[in-house]
């Protein structure tokens, strides 16, 4: 039996989409269907502005949305990320290619190949290393944050098609924003027209129509509306564009440039695009999954982005990534299960082979209206609320991360986001919670409560709880706490901490407490330490600080530890107390 679970296990790792494969059935498989068919009909317009971006043919940005999305789909962990060609991949991909050859030649593309394929290579390296642990410093609100600016950029990439306007390809949102400001005068209302019609068409769609893949229908609608005012009015007056024909060709095999030369060359921006490719996918992934709950894993989808490129590079792909319109899209069509992104490239495949003239009639200003559908859906209303109530410093987070998604770079905008998380972490952890304790005298058990001025404490003792670890960032707090009860009252010379709380303590926190150990011993005191976890106690005994501090000082509970350090207490001072919290003071008469 556990022969064929570690089997099991074992073909789980290599094939994953073995684990979400018993899920298909003839409902999923519909929704796919219908989310796969949304996605490629997408990707068309998408595909070939990529390209064009990327110095490449645009058959090219199309090519790099089969292959790859299928091996992405297959062995990634996301059921819901679309692989294929992005924005910031195929700006990263001119940049570093275009000085090294022309765009468009074969030297380019070959480069371009040898790329994609190092891309590959280093991300499948880094899934296998089990680097996906990266993952978890993108904190919620990153990813939050990082959606609703992408989201809005998405949204103002396309202000140009819906609106009519010319406005610079690679322009910024500020930018944007300037320019269609300036242009208003200019707005072409045949094309805003089929803009608004089409949008209207998928919320109305969406709304009343539930069943009928609003998508899809608000496309329909508004390429027919398209169609009907070039009629009336004539294409060369109503300047609305459309998609065009495309190439009726498959991606054909193709080979990168593996001289050693080309690989030194186009390795540092294979390394360049493998981080950029990865934050991509994963924040994306996550993002996604914070709306489907599915659980995602950080190795497996670098294992995924790696095969997806290293396949594309055989396949006349280019560097492809996570993709924020089409995933976001593949989700609120109502994919269900990977094999939307699978139909998806299928679709694609049959559209080139077969009715590649009809992308003629396809308005381009209806596709910026159904992304303005797809970038509405991504920003999370009821979290950025939430936060906005609940946390200032998340609240901080959340609008750093997504101005710098406007203002700066993509990529840079997570780093920050992920910046200032840690720091919040580190400024969270370094200051553990520390609690004085006392007996409940309205109980008879005797348990513990915070201390407050209706629990009398301990004129010689005080008893500490610790949530948090003692690491070297929260040493100095603990070490002030612990100094401030004997400076508040020199007659509190013993302390009793309770490990219940303490995950871990490093060698600096084990040195505190040796040296606080001393410090109260010299004074007549003593350190006690109780219910401290197996590890903690590992690590004193191994570092040799059990022996400052005292076996003696180390207990396993607390009732253990009051009846060893009450004998150690100044008798004199107990027989004139008034307090008496310990039931061993009742043994003591009084004075």
């Amino acid at each position: 039996m556990k022969q064929l679970l570690a089997c099991n296990l074992w073909l789980y790792k290599v094939f994953p989409f073995l684990r979400w494969w018993p899920m298909v059935d003839g409902r999923t498989t519909r929704a796919d269907l219908i989310a796969g068919l949304t996605g490629a009909i997408i990707v068309l317009p998408q595909g070939v502005a990529f390209a064009t971006i990327a110095g490449l043919p645009p058959e090219y940005g199309l090519y790099a949305a089969m292959v790859p999305a299928v091996i992405g789909a297959l062995f990634g962990s996301s059921w819901h990320l679309v692989s294929g060609p992005t924005t910031a991949i195929s700006i990263v991909v001119f940049s570093t290619v275009s000085p090294l050859a022309e765009p468009g030649s074969a030297q380019y593309i070959s480069l371009v190949l040898t790329l994609t394929f190092l891309t590959g290579l280093f991300q499948l390296i880094m899934g296998v290393a089990r680097m996906g642990t990266l993952v978890n410093f993108i904190s919620h609100t990153v990813v939050i944050g990082f959606t609703a600016g992408a989201a809005v950029l998405i949204a103002s990439s396309q202000f140009k098609n819906f609106l009519g306007i010319s406005i610079p390809r690679g322009a910024h949102f500020y930018e944007i924003i300037q320019q269609v400001v300036l242009q208003a005068g200019n707005i072409n209302p045949y094309v805003l027209s089929v803009g608004v019609i089409t949008l209207a068409s998928g919320i109305l769609t969406k709304k009343f129509l539930p069943k009928i893949p609003y998508m899809i229908a608000a496309m329909v609608i508004g390429s027919l509306f398209a169609l009907g005012l070039n009629s009336f009015y004539g294409q060369e007056t109503t300047l609305i564009g459309t998609v065009g024909a495309l190439p009726a060709t498959l991606p054909p095999l193709s080979a990168p440039d593996f001289s050693l030369h080309a690989l030194q060359t186009m390795a540092p921006s294979a390394l360049a695009v493998t981080m950029l490719a990865l934050t991509e996918a994963v924040s994306i992934s996550r993002a996604i999954a914070v709306r489907s709950e599915q659980r995602i894993d950080g190795n497996q989808e670098f294992i995924g982005q790696g095969l997806s490129n290293l396949f594309g590079a055989f396949f006349s792909g280019y560097a492809s990534s996570g993709s924020f319109n089409r995933s976001g899209l593949n989700y609120a069509a109502g994919a269900l299960t990977p094999l939307a992104s699978v139909f998806a490239a299928g679709f694609l495949a049959l559209i080139l082979l077969l009715v590649a003239p009809l992308a003629a009639y396809l308005p381009i200003a209806s596709m910026a209206a159904i992304l303005f559908l797809v970038a509405w859906g991504l920003i999370d209303f009821h979290h950025i609320g939430s936060i906005l109530k609940t946390s200032r410093s998340e609240t901080v987070v959340l609008f750093t991360t997504l101005l710098s998604t406007l203002f700066v770079e993509l990529e840079f905008a997570i780093y920050v986001g992920v910046m200032l998380s840690l720091m919040l972490y580190l400024s969270r952890t370094s200051s553990p919670a520390i609690q004085s304790l006392v007996p409940d005298p309205r109980d008879s058990a005797r348990k513990f409560v915070p201390a407050s001025p209706a629990t009398p404490e301990c004129p010689q003792m005080t008893t500490l709880s610790v949530n948090g670890s003692i690491f070297f960032g929260a040493v100095n707090h603990v070490q002030q706490e612990l100094q401030s009860i004997d400076e508040a009252d020199p007659q509190k010379k013993h302390v009793l901490l309770l490990g219940k709380g303490i995950n871990f303590v490093d060698i600096a926190g084990a040195e505190m407490l040796a040296q606080e150990a001393k410090r109260r011993r010299k004074m007549g005191g003593g350190l006690y330490l109780a219910g401290m976890k197996e590890g903690v106690l590992s690590m004193l005994a191994k570092g040799r600080y059990v022996k400052d501090i005292g076996p003696e000082n180390l207990f396993s509970g607390k009732k253990d530890a009051l009846k060893t350090i009450y004998p150690r207490l100044d008798p004199e001072i107990c027989r004139n107390c008034q307090v008496r919290i310990f039931s061993e003071c009742r043994e003591e008469p009084r004075a």
